[in-house]
């Protein structure tokens, strides 16, 4: 009778593990899993801008957590452009220029999942590129861009403890659900070659992002984009592969979710004023993604996460130490924007901006407007940004982070209209001219609305830059035509372009 129980307790026993192995075998066969990718693209400040009002990376990784607790099939992921450019990057720190090393610590710290290049990563020079990439804990997938050698090409690295690990071209991550269903999901990148550079070979961004895919689709049940590029090419790429659901990209700057098929193209605001929340709903059965996008602002609603709000606090005290060695209240708001000022670097290197006509506007300012006119090169700003709402003159140092004085300059006016001439075809580049009291008419370049005289000698404010023979070659203080050269002295405004600029918006 004792055995008969035993045996019975033990078929009791075994038939409830197999009704439960059935139950989960149930559960498993729903096919359904749900994932969430959080995006930033072109990052380039880690503490909130515009006053503290909007963006700051202590406050994305509030959104994080929050993301992660909602589902912990959840990444973080970057879109291109945060290395540089940064005012912080300019600054040294322990002997050297800071160069991105700021935004790593806080990436590393927010535990980002995966990164991808954006032109301005390459602003760094190679060693220095290679110093963040070391110091980076998180994965990057670099599609169309490769290292050049004295050899051959080769894919970026990054090195630990000697041993050098490449970067791939593609990038698997797999997600589980609390019901076991298991899916692959593949990333695919290209970075647009607008920033062409010695150690850089950048490969054709539709064909890269064309055979990527085609490596990747028999090994994972969806493929995403995340990219570097005119929004012109992600929807092209969204066209050739339309069973990519989701491109999240960079570079525009402005944020934008555009519908192309049964695709979606996403670029949140630069400097995490907004990010976008992709929650994906994947049937493995169908192979059916479902993608809903949602932009999230940034502001001062959100609380800053301690953790990563300390690292950046850091980086800040450093910051303002070297700032106030030239200002001394660089929190000062003096300015409020109702037009965004805009310093995005393809319109203030190809257009005529209201932010290019400020900073040559303050140069004249900088001299009591005793000079004909003034000119800078667009390259010297450097924020790839635009500005609104209220201004700082933290703000003003993140525009022009190089600084320099500005020149008084007589100079001949036909070396004046080569210049002009110059500049204009430079269109695109950044030995494009911003200009002050100069407009172009029929072909026929006025100073201060006259036809410019050849023969005349005219009083130009130069950022010093542009008369160091980089931008424009045949311009620097020995040209032929160059006659007299003002350089001010340290107590004057015009000492430090950033200085004029402040001490101008003062006054509006």
């Amino acid at each position: 009778m004792k055995n008969f129980k035993s045996l019975l307790y033990l078929l009791l026993v075994a038939l409830l593990i197999s009704c439960s192995t059935t139950k989960k075998v149930d559960k498993q066969d729903d096919g359904k899993i749900n994932f969430t990718f959080l995006q930033v693209n072109d990052v380039y400040e880690i503490a909130p801008i515009q006053g503290g009002k909007f963006g700051g990376m202590a406050r994305v990784e509030k959104v994080h957590k929050e993301l992660l607790k909602e589902n912990p099939n959840t990444m973080l992921v970057i879109a291109g452009d945060f290395l540089n450019p940064s005012l912080l990057g300019t600054v040294k720190y322990n002997g050297e220029r800071i160069r991105g090393k700021q935004m790593i610590e806080v990436m590393n710290a927010m535990n980002f999942d995966l990164a991808v290049f954006g032109n301005h990563e390459f602003d760094l020079g190679k060693n220095d590129l290679q110093k963040r990439l070391n110091e980076s804990n998180f994965n990057w997938v670099a599609g169309n861009t490769k290292l050049k050698t004295k050899e051959k090409s080769v894919p970026f690295y990054k090195e630990k403890n000697g041993k050098q690990f490449p970067i791939p071209e593609t990038y698997i991550k797999e997600f589980t659900d609390a019901d076991g269903t298991k899916i692959k999901v593949g990333f695919i990148n290209v970075c647009i070659s607008s920033n062409p550079k010695e150690y850089v070979e950048y490969g054709n961004t539709l064909i890269k992002a064309k055979t990527s895919y085609n490596a990747l689709k028999e090994k994972v049940d969806v493929v995403i984009g995340l990219t570097h590029v005119k929004v012109s090419t992600d929807i092209k790429i969204a066209k050739i592969l339309p069973n990519v659901p989701l491109i999240m990209g960079g570079h525009e700057h402005t944020n934008m979710l555009i519908p192309v098929g049964n695709s979606f193209v996403a670029k949140a605001d630069a400097n995490a004023k907004t990010v976008y929340i992709h929650r994906i709903s994947f049937d493995t059965k169908t192979k059916k993604a479902i993608v809903a996008s949602e932009l999230k602002v940034i502001n001062e609603n959100i609380k800053s996460d301690e953790k990563v709000g300390a690292i950046v606090d850091k980086w800040q005290t450093i910051l303002k130490t070297q700032i106030k060695n030239i200002i001394p209240n660089p929190d000062e708001i003096i300015y409020t924007a109702k037009i965004p000022l805009d310093a995005r670097d393809t319109p203030i290197r190809s257009i005529q901006t209201n932010m290019g006509k400020l900073i040559t506007a303050s140069m004249s300012f900088a001299f009591d407007d005793k000079v004909d006119c003034a000119l800078v090169n667009g390259g010297s700003i450097r924020i790839d940004d635009q500005l609104e709402g209220a201004i700082n003159a933290v703000d003003i140092f993140r525009v022009l982070p190089y600084g320099g004085a500005i020149l008084k300059t007589e100079l001949k006016g036909s070396l004046l209209k080569r210049v002009l001439d110059f500049g204009l075809k430079a269109a695109g580049t950044g030995a494009y001219l911003q200009r002050h009291n100069i407009s172009l008419d029929n072909g026929v370049w006025k100073i201060n609305n006259q036809d410019i005289n050849l023969d005349k000698v005219y009083t130009v404010a130069f950022s010093d830059y542009l008369l160091k023979g980089f931008d424009i070659p045949f311009l620097s203080d020995k040209s032929d035509g160059v006659f007299k050269i003002y350089t001010p002295r340290e107590t004057e405004l015009a000492f430090d372009i950033r200085k004029a600029v402040i001490a101008y918006l003062k006054t509006k």
